[in-house]
């Protein structure tokens, strides 16, 4: 099993020489992938329930700093050269398509094929409403945007017709360095990510997952790919539990994840950071090995 830090980009995790600290650490001692998550609005008060907490409530403060995820990663690819990069997740519904497969294949360019696009469908109706895109039917949209983003991917020039986007002979490059394709994974814990996972990605990540879920969770990904034709090995499994110990990896490895995330937040020096990411690295992954 592969373990994977989630630290980036909010908090003292988006001071630039913490986020070089960190990234340079984690590919030193073993770490397979940085995760990096996005908010593009906060509010103080929001009415819309936070889905990966007991309290339905986000614990990162309002007015936290939280970087862009894509500019974050991009930042940690050019001081390291090997360790992945994902989004964890983007939400893809707020964003123009368009523009999301062309930052997602630059930023695979300028990593040399390191990066993998997570996306997700979002929570806060606050947030869709700042941004001026319709809540409902996010889902819709979602699918919809990933059809049309691999489109781009993959074609050039590339036409698209769909409910929510459409264009047509144009041409976007770069392309990601994999032969027009592009990693993705969709996050979010309902039984309706875990079909989307398995109906339109290369994988899935589950976050905040409690330890004593992850095998059920599972087993609904491996019902969904045995309905559409897949098998449960095609996909990337990775887990962020919310109450995890070194003592789980086994039941996790035994359950079908193929990568844990640690998800913690980094402290404010680079010294501080280094020495947390060692600590983290001695932690986690002699089990995970």
């Amino acid at each position: 099993m592969r373990v994977g830090l989630h630290a980036l980009g909010i908090g003292d995790g988006a001071r630039p020489e913490v986020i070089r600290a960190v990234a340079m650490a984690a590919e030193v001692h073993g770490f397979a992938r940085l995760w990096c998550g996005e908010h593009v609005v906060l509010v103080d008060a929001p009415a819309s329930r936070y889905p990966y907490s007991l309290d339905g409530r986000i614990a990162v403060p309002a007015d936290a700093d939280w970087l862009d995820p894509m500019l974050a990663l991009s930042f940690a690819a050019a001081v390291t050269s090997r360790i992945e990069l994902a989004t964890g997740i983007l939400l893809l519904p707020e964003h123009n398509p368009i523009m999301v497969a062309k930052q997602a294949a630059t930023l695979d360019v300028l990593s040399a094929g390191r990066f993998s696009l997570g996306v997700g469908v979002g929570w806060s109706a606050e947030e869709f409403a700042a941004l001026g895109v319709p809540f409902a039917g996010r889902g819709r949209r979602t699918e919809e945007y990933l059809a049309a983003m691999r489109t781009l991917w993959s074609e050039d020039p590339a036409s698209f017709t769909g409910e929510f986007t459409r264009f047509d002979a144009i041409r976007v490059n770069p392309k990601p360095v994999r032969g027009g394709r592009l990693p993705v994974v969709i996050g979010g814990n309902s039984d309706a990510a875990l079909r989307r996972a398995v109906m339109l990605a290369d994988g899935w990540y589950g976050f905040n997952v409690p330890a004593a879920d992850v095998p059920a969770r599972i087993s609904v990904l491996a019902d969904e790919c045995a309905r559409h034709g897949r098998a449960l090995d095609e996909l990337t499994v990775a887990v962020a539990l919310s109450d995890g110990t070194p003592e789980h990896v086994p039941a996790l490895g035994a359950a079908g994840v193929t990568e844990l995330v640690v998800v913690s937040a980094a402290p404010p020096t680079p010294r501080a950071a280094a020495t947390w990411v060692t600590d983290l690295a001695r932690t986690w992954i002699p089990r995970a090995q």
